[in-house]
């Protein structure tokens, strides 16, 4: 088994900017995938903050539109990629959202 790291990325409105009934529509999404998930999900991860990006010449620029990380376990990438159907943060249908998915290798 490996573990593989899960990067949301799409233009995600802030939970701030909700009504308390869609945060709680929200929430109830997420906590079904979680449940769904089960022992694979090894750390349901956070959302991203404040943010900037440092380049390799000491410049900063504006960071991507990274929105949090999940972690889970799989014996593939393809059953990695399979743990995602039905995820809350791919409903929209636009092509937006993305879940950039990544083996973590040891080193």
């Amino acid at each position: 088994m490996s573990k593989y790291l899960y990067l949301y990325r799409g233009p995600a409105t802030p939970m701030e900017d909700f009504t308390p009934e869609q945060g709680q529509q929200i929430q109830q999404a997420w906590n079904e995938w979680i449940a769904r998930s089960g022992p694979a999900l090894l750390d349901v991860g956070m959302p991203c903050g404040a943010r900037t990006a440092l380049a390799d010449d000491g410049t900063t620029r504006e960071a991507s539109d990274q929105n949090g990380y999940s972690i889970v376990e799989a014996s593939s990438l393809d059953d990695a990629k399979r743990l995602l159907l039905d995820h809350p943060f791919l409903t929209e249908g636009k092509g937006r959202f993305a879940v950039e998915i990544f083996e973590l290798v040891p080193m």
